[in-house]
């Protein structure tokens, strides 16, 4: 039995200043579905619109046309409260940089979204928080200041920190760029880990072939079409 769809587009396209003599599309009629526990490689030369596809996918974009649904609710209508909610609660993020709060512990950064889920901090969610710095290996440095973390350690915070409202999706874009290659393959390996433990499918941008063959399937994107 196949697993239910947790990402689909179909005909998805992304413009920029419509309407304008500048109008020019990004994203031309992008078709793509991911089932539940999928991890799938993004790659493409930069340009390509991996970049706009991702914000699309993650809610922090529009398309300008075409159908967008994530965990079978279909987005292209919601109003800007509902795709905050549905975004909070279904999808995490992982970036090249690891965008976490320098001043605050690793704790205290994988508490923030439990905190702008629930609005003050509580037992539980400290708990929770702990439990996921236990799971990527951080629980000795739970109450360093993220500042003072080395770089793969403040990357698997933020996988952590990602993972924190227990996400259908989870999109990674270029998460180890920024890293040597022996931390590259430790995130790697991680996310792989969530993966297929909690079933999370994960849309993972990276330009490295390497990392990509060890995912479920590649696509690639070539000025704004996508080709698997």
């Amino acid at each position: 039995m196949d697993k239910p769809v947790v990402i689909q587009l179909r005909g998805v396209r992304k413009s920029y200043n419509v309407g304008t003599p500048f109008e020019t599309e990004i994203l031309h009629g992008i078709d793509l579905t991911l089932r539940r526990g999928e991890f799938c490689a993004v790659m493409g030369p930069s340009g390509s619109g991996k970049s706009t596809l991702l914000n699309i996918v993650g809610l922090l974009d529009r398309p300008t046309a075409g159908s967008l649904q994530i965990a079978m609710e279909e987005t292209t209508a919601l109003n800007d409260k509902d795709l905050t909610r549905l975004r909070g609660h279904t999808i995490g993020f992982v970036f090249q940089y690891h965008h976490l709060i320098t001043a605050f512990t690793a704790l205290e950064n994988v508490m923030i979204p439990l905190l702008g889920a629930n609005g003050f901090p509580n037992a539980a969610m400290r708990e929770r928080a702990a439990e996921l710095i236990e799971s990527v290996g951080l629980s000795p440095w739970r109450d360093n200041l993220a500042g003072n973390m080395s770089g793969g350690q403040q990357q698997r915070v933020a996988i952590a920190r990602a993972l924190a409202m227990n996400p259908a999706v989870l999109l990674a874009d270029e998460p180890t760029g920024n890293l040597d290659s022996k931390s590259a393959d430790a995130v790697f390996a991680l996310l792989r880990k969530f993966n297929q433990e909690q079933g999370t499918t994960l849309l993972f941008v990276t330009h490295n072939p390497a990392l990509a063959d060890r995912c479920d399937k590649t696509i690639q994107v070539i000025d704004g079409m996508v080709t698997e």
